[in-house]
């Protein structure tokens, strides 16, 4: 029945219009379901597959959080180090009692560079005044937002932050001595032989990748127009964002993070913790909600973990990575339309729970 009811709904959202991407279900190494929707390409009607690749937004914070606690495992940081002191940023607004973990639990209370609740006119205002562009490297970010005053105190609550990801990403660069990319690329991608994982650019051709889309609704004539998001996505990944991946080197990733191939027990563990209440969700469909390093999770009123993983949307991208401890199923929903995947997440989230897979 589950998968029945699966494809239905799929089908569904795709004729409508509502869904163009990928979604794969494991449980354990058993594969649930695997299709693919709509187009990689819509001017020559190049469909999408289970291997395409597709842009994934935050999710990529869940590489950053690995390799940050990497290197605390190796003993070169540690979770309390003091951002300030270690970039030497003491020209900044920037607190210098904001530590490593502060950036990972996105309890800075930095300024962020763009608020992930603004409208979308403030992110294209954001960008009419310096050329997005010209973001190339993570440096090139501190202007956005390192000399603006912190919004709350340190370590006071919650609030999604990208500007803390990047800051992470300058972290690795520094102690690493390579860039942030060629530091996951070594010691994430390659170990795990994530061979369809990579940071790319908008402007660079690489095969099998998905372009990204924005549906536009034409009242007259009662179709969606589309238009690529080349003029409204970040041209080049950064450490809070922007991978390209499939579906399957998702999966490999979480699961042998779990499997404590990537991290050592102790820092497996620790990275699949909650820590911080995440106050502006916590409540929605009666669940609790926490994140921790690059992690979200929702728990019930008894405090057990029913989903944890991340989410990521940008302009045509909207893609979702979740882990049912309890059912030991992974979900992964890769979409190249904006704000595909949100809704079908939570079918998706409701099915589960409901089939008891």
């Amino acid at each position: 029945m589950f998968k029945e009811e699966l494809v239905r709904l799929l089908n569904e959202k795709s004729n409508n219009n509502e869904f163009s991407g990928v979604v794969l279900i494991k449980k354990s190494d058993k594969e649930i379901y695997s299709g693919s929707y709509g187009y990689a390409n819509r001017s020559w009607c190049i469909k999408n597959s289970i291997e395409t690749k597709f842009r994934i937004g935050s999710i990529s914070k869940m590489f950053t959080a690995v390799a940050i606690i990497q290197l605390i495992e190796n003993e070169k940081i540690n979770f309390d180090t003091s951002v300030v002191k270690y970039l030497e940023l003491d020209n900044t607004k920037i607190p210098e009692e904001v530590t490593i973990h502060n950036l990972l639990t996105h309890t800075s209370g930095i300024a962020d560079y763009f608020d992930e609740n603004g409208s979308d006119y403030e992110w294209e205002e954001l960008w009419s005044k310096k050329p997005i562009y010209s973001f190339k490297k993570l440096c090139d970010y501190l202007q956005l937002f390192a000399y603006d005053e912190p919004i709350y105190n340190v370590g006071e609550k919650f609030q999604y932050n990208g500007a803390g990801y990047i800051l992470l990403g300058l972290i690795i660069e520094k102690v690493s001595g390579v860039s942030y990319f060629d530091y996951v690329r070594k010691n994430i991608f390659s170990k795990l032989n994530m061979n369809n994982t990579d940071f790319i650019s908008l402007d660079e051709v690489y095969n099998n990748v998905a372009e990204g889309y924005e549906p536009i609704e034409s009242e007259e004539d009662n179709m969606v127009l589309w238009k690529k998001n080349i003029y409204t996505a970040t041209p080049v990944p950064a450490s809070d964002g922007g991978a390209t991946s499939t579906a399957y080197d998702l999966i490999s990733f979480v699961q042998s993070l779990r499997a404590t191939k990537i991290l050592g027990e102790d820092m497996a563990n620790k990275i699949l913790m909650p820590y911080v209440l995440d106050e502006g969700s916590n409540g929605f469909r009666d669940y609790v909600w926490k994140y921790g390093y690059g992690n979200w999770f929702i728990l019930d009123k008894d405090n057990n973990v029913i989903r944890c993983g991340h989410t990521g949307e940008e302009y045509g991208v909207s893609c979702r990575l979740y882990y049912y401890p309890s059912f030991n199923i992974d979900v992964v929903i890769l979409g190249n339309q904006g704000w595909c995947s949100g809704d079908l997440g939570w079918e998706i989230h409701d099915m589960i729970i409901k089939s008891k897979l």
